[in-house]
């Protein structure tokens, strides 16, 4: 793919717009193994195993009850755990199939705010407007009733980079959020390991100039990479992208090293493996095995080196 001109100007002035280094965060799921809601000492067994092993700072959720059909109260249980921890939580909410006010209503009994500088902040969806799940006359009033509500806390949403980079996120963009999270997963686009970086970091340069040149500005919102991964032993594979640790620890040594280098925050997807999760659809219809994407087993114990 050709890239426009301003592309170049955002791989020299992105490090500039955020931190000198990336901040490292994980994505983390609100059930255990056997399918059972996490309680807090289940996030505090999280966030030991994560602050033992990486440098990570942050983790971000995606749902206040379940996405999968439980009845989890994660704001309540994940919050007091983060704070006990010494770990920042940006809190997901899963608006999809009519949800918004079951999981508004959650997030609002956890009183989050109360929890100072362990909420990191709240997102709005994840992949939504991608998936086609919800609109962005929607996800626009469900980000500023967030905003409404919680004035003083930074409020965003994630979505495929593709989407921030094609305009189809335009209105979502100048709609006064904080927080951008672009997801871009060179093993969803069939890369091989060896092309796995660089088409990653091409994702990213898309999506960030394009909110560089609606806002008309560098660092006006803070754009984040809200996922990127690789699928472990036991993964499915991806046309040309092999499932494998070995393959897993490769990307994040040189994929994800490599743009916290650059200063961009980021989060891997995920920090743990979940047995129980069910498979994903792939862009080429076929079923894919979303099991084995943590760079940490069920039980916790880590696939490889996590540190840059």
């Amino acid at each position: 793919m050709q890239l426009r001109t301003i592309i170049s100007t955002a791989l020299v002035a992105a490090p500039l717009a955020v931190s000198a280094a990336g901040t490292l965060g994980f994505a983390v799921g609100n059930t255990n193994p056997d399918g059972t809601c996490k309680k807090s000492s289940d996030f505090e067994s999280d966030f030991k195993a994560i602050k033992d092993n990486t440098d990570a700072a942050i983790v971000r959720t995606y749902s206040s009850t379940d996405q999968f059909g439980n009845a989890c109260n994660t704001p309540s249980e994940v919050l007091p755990a983060a704070k006990s921890a010494g770990i920042k939580v940006l809190l997901g909410l899963w608006p999809d199939g009519g949800a918004w006010e079951k999981e508004k209503a959650a997030l609002d009994a956890a009183d989050p705010a109360s929890f100072g500088d362990a909420l990191y902040g709240i997102t709005v969806g994840s992949e939504g407007m991608y998936r086609g799940t919800y609109n962005a006359e929607e996800l626009v009033g469900w980000i500023q009733e967030t905003k409404k509500d919680y004035p003083n806390t930074l409020v965003g949403t994630a979505d495929s980079w593709n989407c921030w980079a094609n305009g189809s996120m335009d209105s979502i963009i100048s709609s006064g959020l904080d927080l951008i999270l672009a997801n871009g997963f060179a093993y969803w686009q069939y890369q091989d390991i060896k092309n796995a970086t660089k088409t990653y970091f091409d994702d990213m340069a898309q999506a960030l100039a394009h909110v560089q040149e609606v806002t008309g500005s560098l660092d006006k919102i803070h754009f984040m990479n809200g996922e990127t991964g690789w699928p472990g032993t036991g993964g499915t594979d991806a046309g040309a992208a092999k499932a494998g640790d070995d393959n897993m620890e490769s990307y994040w040594k040189s994929a994800v090293c490599g743009l916290l280098d650059w200063g961009v925050d980021l989060f891997w997807f995920e920090a743990f493996d979940e047995p129980n999760k069910p498979s994903a659809i792939g862009d080429n219809g076929q079923e894919a095995s979303e099991s084995h994407w943590g760079s940490f087993d069920a039980e916790r114990n880590p696939k490889f080196d996590m540190r840059c």
